[in-house]
């Protein structure tokens, strides 16, 4: 097991202006993985807003090249949302791809990021924890109270626990919970 692990997550959003960085931090902290502290020290969690989805493609790459330069078990996790302008999290994930081979990242490097992406936006997923369905073709209710959102990611937080199928998870939702357990088996080697 990784004895220096600090995750670093880029997303949407301006500081304090999204619900991105309240549900990052409520389901990290409670998933409370084993090679992540989340108090001072050598383990981290660092939250990077960004702005839009854009900005967050064009960023990721420089992102990238500061985890691999910070040495030891620095991960990079993208979270974006897949509007309705890209199919699904392997189209977002080939844009960001395009991006990065610019900016001169190689495969190898490009792989080790771990891509959490919500379609059509992270309100569907709230949305989804909170009621059991929602639709993917289209926004998600806005949330008002940073209290639903920390309640829903704790939820998801317990689905990832009890690694079991969810019936009428959103598609986004699956791909990305299954992005997320690689980076556990890949911590846990």
């Amino acid at each position: 097991m990784a004895s220096r692990t600090q995750l670093v997550c880029l997303c949407e959003g301006g500081r304090g202006e999204s619900i991105d960085e309240v549900f990052i931090n409520k389901l990290i902290k409670s998933l409370e993985p084993s090679w992540l502290r989340h108090h001072s020290g050598s383990n981290t969690l660092r939250l990077v807003p960004r702005g839009s989805r854009a900005v967050v493609i064009e960023k990721m790459p420089g992102e990238l090249k500061n985890c691999l330069e910070a040495g030891g078990h620095t991960t990079l996790m993208v979270w974006a949302d897949c509007d309705d302008d890209c199919a699904d999290g392997e189209a977002l994930k080939g844009a960001f791809w395009k991006e990065a081979e610019r900016q001169k990242i190689t495969r190898h490097q490009f792989d080790s990021v771990v891509f959490i992406f919500a379609k059509d936006r992270l309100e569907n997923w709230i949305e989804f924890l909170r009621t059991g369905t929602t639709d993917e073709s289209k926004e998600g209710p806005r949330v008002k109270h940073n209290r639903e959102v920390a309640d829903a990611a704790k939820k998801l937080a317990g689905y990832c626990r009890d690694n079991s199928p969810v019936e009428g998870m959103p598609a986004s939702l699956q791909w990305s919970c299954k992005n997320w357990r690689a980076l556990v088996d890949r911590m846990k080697s």
